[in-house]
């Protein structure tokens, strides 16, 4: 299976695209405001994209969906993040208003994720858990078969996503952690939507945010 990554727009947002092989159909996992950086990746490995998995509905996370989705791209978000990924200017501007790059709304409509739905994509199988709590609708999404969870930001190499934001909760992220990620195999890898790739065992002995709960 190919899998790979570009660090992408002011955030440093992880863009993954995942296929069964070069010079085919592939999946994408978020879209940050910049499609261009996205499109050359799938141009590297020859690959046609048929659907995006969007995390979460920020707009490091969702703000380029528009320049990726399309009549044969389908974008997939969980509904309880439709509003914010809708409205990304809003979240820029409660920001400062001084960052470049970001739409000040979004138009692709999106399939509805829900937990437990199992999404067979360009060949690939993605099982979908919903973890709350760095947003109301985040979501992680798990190939079983190759082991890799593309866990956006419910957790990252020694740290966790931030809950401070609006419709954030800590306790929520919690919960979700302890009942949907630290279930999974400890070999299991984590590719997050920032920074280094880590794997759960490592996560379960380093990571200070979940050592209570292992």
């Amino acid at each position: 299976m190919l899998i790979d990554a570009r660090t992408l727009w002011l955030f440093g947002t992880n863009t993954y695209v995942i296929a069964p092989d070069r010079g085919g159909p592939a999946v994408v996992v978020d879209a940050p405001p910049d499609p261009s950086g996205i499109g050359r990746l799938l141009a590297e490995h020859d690959l046609t994209p048929v659907a995006v998995l969007v995390t979460h509905g920020h707009v490091d996370h969702a703000g380029g969906i528009d320049g990726v989705a399309g009549p044969t791209v389908t974008a997939y978000l969980h509904p309880d993040d439709l509003d914010m990924a809708r409205h990304p200017g809003e979240q820029l501007a409660a920001l400062g208003g001084a960052l470049p790059g970001g739409p000040p709304t979004v138009t692709t409509s999106f399939a509805d994720l829900a937990h437990g739905d199992s999404l067979d994509l360009a060949g690939v199988v993605f099982d979908v858990l919903h973890t709350p709590g760095h947003t109301p609708g985040h979501c992680c999404f798990l190939v079983r078969d190759e082991g890799v969870l593309f866990s956006g930001d419910q957790l990252f190499a020694g740290s966790i996503g931030r809950t401070d934001l609006p419709g954030g909760s800590l306790d929520d992220l919690m919960t979700s952690m302890q009942e949907k990620v630290l279930t999974l195999d400890d070999d299991t890898r984590v590719l997050p939507g920032h920074g280094p790739t880590t794997t759960l065992a490592t996560e379960r002995t380093t990571n200070p945010f979940l050592r209570h709960l292992t």
